[in-house]
């Protein structure tokens, strides 16, 4: 079982110092073993203050205001974290809005519970919420490869996509593109490698937790598949380009067990055997997305009815400082020099800005939280360039495999079923291809640099041409340089006098399991949220930061002793049969043997 199922109820273990420690030498010596809280003293008091209003803060305020606390959010700069979304200035003309502009697209897979319960719960105006009035399916998939000899392809994704979409999947150019890539791709990866790749695919997915925890997460995604033994198209493509596609990772360093466990879920959820993600190939819900602008479609509801619920926002207030004094955390001050006063305390903060918070003292109390500093982070983000002509390709994403920097889109006027000429900008823009940069280390193709040596304008460039290249590749031109009508880079990317990001998001290295978080820590009314808190979906995404926010609830519940209920943490769900499988290799684990498939 993944250590981050409960069973047994925080509050359970909260009664009596004695059960805490039972609890706490479990966790020592099995790390996979059911989460405890060390027994804080029962408070009755109920104020909350969490620093950071991304996506963990959000969710935690959201749980806690649900559940009688008061709550103040503290935030620096602008609500929404890594999920905000902008206007980009100067650019609204004739009563249109501002052109949108992103931190990177959204993308929301069918194995994804959290967020969508949480936005199930955000009212919008008119009736409904946000996930009824503004989360949307996309059925199909643009496949395109940097590679001589492929073509980009367009797919399914559900048999809806394939019914609404016929058209463009069927046509001619389409299937001679088809065609053109597998041939490619069955001449430059052996049916061999193919069939080791699935194997290995099967190793992860009937391996025990044991397995998981103590093997896997010791070795790279890379190693695990064993791709330096293999073809560079196998390397290349298999190992590499859908790891950084599909989860924004490096093969040569992500765990095996992070990179496993999610390929393993969103798989799972394609089946449509699993209810509890309500996706199938059949209906589709594999692949969704917001239909606008993240702002205007999610956070600002969201902000709205944290507010209209009783929740502070004090913006432009970050945390300079936590102030520890017997045994517990006794005051924050902040940036501006004024100081906080709370029951308890959230730093809901990116780990590049909670390190330095962690003081000699709060790392003493609780010696665990060193293991913050071992975290890694990276970039991800995004680009929107904004064209005059509107797609012709049905909706859904595009993965440019094995582009240097690791390029996946989304052309947004179709699922968005917006005019775009008359909603945004100047009457030009008729649709918007939003681009996230998934690698920024790699040299380009044009200047032969990586993203983090290059200009503003040069990464422009770059991304166009990498991603013209992927996709021009069949024969026909989808991407023209003339229809370039503006872009726009995160604003989170500046070059104050050299290059930085604003909002860097860890990245699952091998064997970093053991350095992240919990929610609780050892002193009792101090609590981290963040997508570098151990979860469930167990990597760097918005949904891990939610659940991280719930189980900051659920800890600040259990230590203040409410009588409120825990709020809802789900499982990544995997498929019955495979039970026995993973029964049986838990006693080869635990005699020493390797797993059965392991040959």
């Amino acid at each position: 079982m993944n250590d981050e199922r409960d069973s047994i109820t925080r509050r359970t273990a909260l009664k009596g110092a004695a059960a805490a420690a039972v609890a706490t030498g479990v966790l020592a010596a099995n790390p996979w073993a059911s989460q405890a809280t060390a027994a804080p003293r029962k408070r009755s008091r109920r104020d909350v203050a969490i620093f950071g209003g991304g996506m963990a803060g959000l969710s935690a305020a959201h749980e806690l205001v649900e559940r009688g606390f008061a709550v103040t959010v503290y935030e620096p700069s602008r609500l929404g974290g890594k999920a905000f979304s902008h206007d980009v200035p100067g650019t609204a003309k004739g009563g249109r809005k501002a052109l949108p502009g992103e931190h990177g697209f959204r993308f929301f897979p069918g194995c994804y519970q959290h967020v969508p319960d949480t936005m199930e719960r955000i009212p919008v105006a008119g009736g409904g919420n946000v996930r009824s009035r503004h989360l949307v399916n996309v059925e199909t998939a643009v496949i395109a490869f940097d590679d001589a000899g492929y073509a980009p392809t367009t797919a399914p994704t559900s048999a809806i996509g394939m019914l609404e979409h016929a058209g463009p999947i069927v046509d001619l150019d389409n299937l001679r593109n088809a065609l053109t890539t597998g041939l490619s791709f069955v001449r430059d990866i052996s049916p061999l490698e193919l069939a080791y790749f699935v194997n290995r695919e099967l190793i992860f997915a009937t391996s025990c937790d044991e397995r998981r925890y103590g093997q896997w997460e010791k070795m790279s995604w890379r190693e695990f598949v064993k791709a330096d033994s293999k073809s560079p198209a196998y390397r290349r493509y298999l190992a590499g380009a859908l790891t950084r596609a599909l989860v924004a990772a490096k093969s040569e360093t992500a765990s095996a067990r992070t990179i496993g466990s999610i390929g393993l879920a969103l798989a799972t959820s394609a089946t449509g055997l699993v209810p509890q993600y309500g996706a199938g190939p059949i209906n589709g819900g594999v692949d969704r997305i917001l239909n606008a602008p993240t702002n205007h479609a999610w956070i600002d509801p969201w902000v709205a009815y944290l507010k209209r619920r009783g929740v502070t926002f004090a913006m432009n207030q970050g945390v300079a400082a936590f102030e520890y004094a017997g045994g517990q955390i006794t005051g924050a001050r902040l940036t501006s020099g004024a100081a906080v006063d709370a029951d308890w305390y959230v730093a809901a903060m990116p780990i590049d800005r909670l390190g330095p918070l962690l003081s000699p003292a709060l790392l003493a109390a609780d010696p665990s939280l060193r293991g913050i500093g071992k975290l890694n982070d990276d970039w991800m983000v995004g680009i929107q360039f904004y064209l005059s002509r509107r797609s012709v390709l049905p909706p859904g994403h595009i993965a440019a495999l094995g582009t240097p920097w690791a390029l996946t889109g989304l052309f947004q006027a179709k699922p968005w079923g917006v005019d775009f000429a008359k909603k945004y900008g100047d009457g030009r823009t008729r649709d918007c291809l939003s681009i996230d940069i998934s690698d920024w280390d790699e040299p380009g193709i044009l200047y032969g640099k990586p993203a983090k040596r290059c200009t503003k304008k040069e990464i422009a460039k770059e991304v166009w041409a990498q991603m013209s290249r992927a996709m021009n590749a069949g024969g026909k031109k989808i991407l023209r340089d003339d229809e370039i009508v503006a872009w726009s880079l995160d604003p989170g990317i500046s070059w104050t006098p050299k290059i930085t990001n604003a909002t860097p998001l860890m990245v699952n290295t091998a064997g970093s399991y053991e350095h992240r978080p919990h929610a609780h820590t050892k002193i009792p009314n101090f609590f981290i949220g963040g997508d570098h808190v151990r979860t469930n979906i167990d990597l760097a995404t918005m949904e891990g930061a939610n659940e991280a926010g719930r189980r900051v609830a659920n800890s600040i519940i259990a230590a203040s002793d409410s009588p409120a209920k825990d709020a809802a943490v789900h499982p990544l769900w995997e498929l019955p049969f495979l039970e026995p499988l993973k029964a049986e290799d838990r006693k080869r684990y635990r005699s020493g043997q390797r797993h059965v498939l392991d040959v």
